[in-house]
């Protein structure tokens, strides 16, 4: 039919034949996800960031039929990569696993947050939560102290002189270490080292005093009484690991530092993409298989609304700015 020779037509005619027009247009549109989808993770495989990009991957692979492909690209931690997926096709098709270091501290330290070419909240949109994972304070067995308020008893006659270590200015542990130091006034020397392994040998050599340390990590040389443990820094203890209080319940109540994994894409990614997403991933993690692969493993499912993440990684986004801002970090 020529349009040109239709006859005139009232307006809510007209709107009707644009609407019958334009139906099957739209009811010929392939489904999400269509195609493979890319789920970026900004380290190396092994990690835990890899392993639940891994452990989400596959299950929404199961659940939609389509292929979801983890994406290694390690450097910068995490931040090359998430500038890169800042930048992508808000079309799904393009995502990233969320991190702290990524989108809650390196977004915020000075002189490093000039460089970045994205913005932690306005850049992405938040899908949905996937786990979270608190930090292990332990000592080397040669410290004198058995709690979280033998540790600060120390520390306070010996300022300066006990060392903690991490993998590196930004890294869950040093965050770690630097809240603990504010909220209690204590001063640890702290010694970066080029990833959490290299940081946990000197602290089971004696090198160093202590550390706040992966579970996964730290858990089987407390085990084998190499380190001893002290407290877990969630809100709440740990299922698996009942014997061990919390930092918060140790006299420093609201004391929290967890490690979390998110689903984001980048910045305006369609609500029903999302609304699909967020859906599939809270029904695949929370069955008892993968809650219990990633318990194993030291990792422990959480699931939220795409708002909630938000909320979320407002929230630590300002926590960890005071806590760089008090400290006077810098990235050298």
């Amino acid at each position: 039919m020529n349009m040109r020779t239709l006859p005139a037509l009232p307006g809510k005619a007209l709107l009707l034949f644009m609407a019958v027009c334009v139906a099957p247009a739209q009811a010929g549109a392939p489904a999400y996800p269509a195609k493979p989808v890319r789920v970026v993770v900004g380290f190396a495989p092994g990690g835990g960031a890899d392993i639940v990009g891994r452990m989400a991957a596959q299950k929404l692979t199961d659940a939609t039929g389509q292929t979801f492909l983890v994406d290694n690209r390690p450097g910068a931690s995490a931040t090359i990569a998430s500038g890169q997926v800042a930048k992508a096709a808000p079309d799904g098709y393009t995502l990233i696993i969320g991190i702290p270091t990524s989108h809650s501290v390196l977004p915020v330290l000075p002189v490093l947050m000039s460089n970045l070419s994205y913005d932690a909240l306005r850049d992405f949109t938040p899908i949905g939560m996937l786990a979270k994972v608190p930090q292990f304070l332990t000592v080397h067995p040669s410290l004198p102290v058995k709690s979280a308020a033998d540790l600060i008893k120390l520390a306070k006659a010996q300022p300066g002189k006990l060392t903690f270590g991490s993998g590196g200015i930004g890294t869950p542990p040093h965050m770690a270490g630097e809240l603990f130091q504010q909220t209690t006034g204590v001063k640890f020397l702290h010694v970066s080292y080029k990833g959490e392994g290299p940081a946990l040998t000197e602290v089971i050599g004696g090198q160093i005093s202590l550390i706040f340390g992966g579970i996964a990590a730290t858990l089987p040389h407390v085990r084998a009484e190499r380190l001893r443990g002290i407290a877990v820094t969630s809100l709440e203890r740990v299922q698996s690991l009942p014997e061990f209080p919390t930092v918060a319940e140790s006299g420093l109540p609201g004391f929290a530092v967890e490690s979390w994994y998110g689903l984001l894409g980048p910045a305006g990614l369609p609500k029903a993409i999302v609304a699909k997403l967020n859906g599939e991933l809270v029904r695949v993690l929370n069955t008892p298989d993968v809650v219990e692969s990633l318990k194993t493993r030291g990792l422990f499912v959480k699931t939220s609304t795409p708002e909630e993440l938000g909320r979320y990684m407002k929230s630590e986004l300002e926590k960890w700015a005071k806590v760089i801002k008090t400290a006077g970090l810098k990235i050298n």
